[in-house]
């Protein structure tokens, strides 16, 4: 039996991948026309941008057509390769698939080009359901949706993780602060959900009539795709996820009575919380029934992508945000530096906990130099901006674009540019920004060594440790040996583990860990000494 293990729709993409053009030198213009943004992908080790933009749907046979040449050039270089195999490309997935290799394919969108892909795929290799081993799942914790029981569709729109709205309930809210964190080892805020939920029902016409009346729906993003792709059979989540809406008790592994009662959120509209690797149900694809197998949040999946699996080991994930996590083991340890105590995953019944440290802004500071302000066109170009900086700029940038995370806490936040000069360019404020995320990253290793969880490495993951010159910093700064692993992307390969921990592909965890294996190791180079500037600039931001 051919195996595929598919981390599937981790984030909704900000652009439409159903544009097309063909390639050639005659179309050179035109693709900068219709790219103005561009990404990069990596398998195995090779480099290679994809296009973004969005044109007319008439135009995505062209697409298909041009991306069929440059994939099938790419799938040649792997069909001897025994590793897996990690891809966001549809074509890249049906050659190497074809060749009966392990394929980790994220999903950003299932997209009209998609779907035709898919049909493509399955007439012409003759895929069936027996080919795919399981589905896993990882999606943005927090970030909520409710829905009608009967037709599937939401009340209203999803509220991001980094939605603010609430920020006056939450502020309501603080004398509760204690007993929060006792039963979710959070904090008051409206990055979790709950605040979230009691905002839709209170703002939507009748919904907490409804809601009463056991008419809708609540979750987080996996568990409506599990609801969507099962066609209503099963409302389930997974412990790391139902452990960030603020409702779940971390001691009990429960959902807890009092503070569904606090947040006035009716218990039958939660769903049924598993195990990360779990039957969560099965989905008609490919022609039969496909179980799925593994469920996680972003954050914990990156974890067990790393291979975090005993106590003291730390991942750091560098995506839209920042998120850092030391595995505590079957500790929970309070954090008394405004950290948060949360579920890295279970299995089999055993919970694993976790200390995190959340960072709001860290890619997202770079698309906004890129989309905001029009720095550069590609993310990927700020690695030579900042080593073409001037070394004596003292230029600090303080991004709260969505307030400030931990250990700050601070919603109303709002972010500040500090040293400028007449000498100062966009090289010197593109370093700037990379060093505002390096030092957010040291501000969560101090408050993790004061709460008594020290490390001497970290495992750093997500699209933007693929900058050298950022990850070298890193270690610069933090003053711990980093190590990148091989696939940075860590977050749909440990939703792929979990699925084929369920499926029987993977034993255990120790298997798990052969997998892993290191790109490159950064030790520290030299001392860094921007981090007090870097502190007192944030005084100034929070004092505002």
């Amino acid at each position: 039996m051919k195996t595929f293990n598919l981390g599937f729709c981790r984030k909704i993409a900000t652009t439409d991948r159903r544009a097309g053009i063909t390639t050639g030198r005659r179309h050179k213009n035109t693709l900068k026309n219709f790219y103005p943004i561009s990404e990069e992908l990596k398998v195995e080790g090779e480099t290679h941008n994809l296009p973004f933009g969005k044109i007319d749907v008439f135009e995505k046979y062209l697409f298909t057509i041009s991306h069929f040449l440059w994939s099938w050039r790419i799938s040649k270089k792997f069909k001897d390769s025994k590793s897996i195999n990690y891809t966001r490309s549809d074509w890249i997935f049906y050659f190497l698939s074809k060749r009966n290799l392990n394929v980790i394919f994220e999903c950003h969108q299932l997209s009209r080009i998609r779907k035709w892909t898919l049909k493509k795929s399955i007439k012409h290799f003759d895929l069936t359901a027996s080919d795919i081993a399981s589905i896993g799942i990882t999606n943005q914790r927090e970030t909520v949706v409710l829905w009608d029981k009967k037709t599937g569709k939401p009340i209203y729109n999803a509220i991001v993780w980094q939605d603010r709205r609430t920020s006056d309930f939450c502020e309501s809210l603080k004398e509760e602060q204690d007993l929060i964190q006792q039963k979710t080892g959070l904090t008051v805020d409206p990055y979790f959900s709950a605040s979230k939920v009691n905002w839709i029902l209170d703002q939507v016409k009748d919904a907490r009539k409804r809601a009463e009346k056991g008419e809708l729906l609540f979750g987080t993003i996996d568990s409506f795709l599990i609801w969507k792709l099962t066609e209503g059979r099963d409302h389930k989540t997974d412990v790391s996820n139902a452990s960030r809406t603020m409702l779940y008790n971390i001691e009990t592994n429960k959902w807890d009575k009092e503070l569904l009662s606090l947040f006035d959120v009716p218990e039958n509209l939660l769903p049924l919380v598993c195990d990360n690797s779990h039957d969560f149900g099965y989905t008609e694809f490919f022609g039969g029934e496909i179980s799925i197998g593994g469920v996680a949040g972003d954050q914990q999946s990156a974890l067990i992508g790393q291979c975090c699996f005993d106590v003291g080991e730390v991942k750091s994930t560098y995506g839209t945000g920042c998120f850092m996590m030391i595995n505590t083991g079957n500790e929970i340890i309070k954090s008394s530096n405004r950290l948060l105590s949360t579920i890295a995953y279970r299995l089999e019944g055993k919970t694993t906990y976790a200390l995190e440290g959340s960072i709001f802004v860290a890619g997202s500071a770079i698309q906004w130099l890129r989309d905001g302000l029009n720095f550069f066109q590609n993310a990927s170009e700020s690695e030579a901006l900042a080593l073409q900086a001037k070394d004596n700029s003292r230029v600090i940038v303080v991004p709260a674009l969505t307030g400030l995370g931990a250990p700050y806490w601070d919603p109303d936040a709002r972010g500040a540019i500090f040293g400028l000069t007449r000498d100062t360019g966009i090289p010197e404020v593109t370093k700037a920004v990379l060093e505002s995320i390096v030092y957010q990253t040291k501000d969560l290793l101090e408050a993790m060594r004061n709460d008594n969880a020290s490390f001497n490495a970290i495992k750093i993951d997500g699209g933007m440790v693929a900058n050298n010159w950022f990850s070298q910093e890193l270690s610069n700064v933090l003053g711990v040996k980093v190590s990148r692993p091989k696939i940075i992307e860590t977050t749909s390969l440990g939703a792929a583990y979990l699925a084929g921990l369920h499926a029987g592909v993977f034993d255990s965890l120790s298997a798990l860990k052969q997998n892993w294996s290191i790109d490159r190791e950064f030790e520290p180079q030299k001392s860094a000494n921007g981090y007090l500037n870097w502190k007192k600039a944030v005084e100034k931001v929070l004092s505002v």
